[in-house]
């Protein structure tokens, strides 16, 4: 069901790039700033949780 957890080494180049992406819109949008976090903790919250009930 949740494959995609066996790619976890790959998670950190894509947190690499979500995060370059975050970085470059706040520096365009810089109130944007407080959503963008808090939706980064949530993606990061959920998928730790799935990987330690799995």
């Amino acid at each position: 069901m949740f494959e995609f957890l066996d790619s976890l080494p790959h998670v950190g180049l894509i947190g690499g790039i979500i995060s370059l992406i975050f970085g470059i819109i706040v520096m365009i949008f810089p109130k944007i700033l407080n959503y963008l976090v808090g939706i980064w903790l949530i993606l990061i919250g959920v998928v730790a949780l799935i990987a330690f009930f799995r």
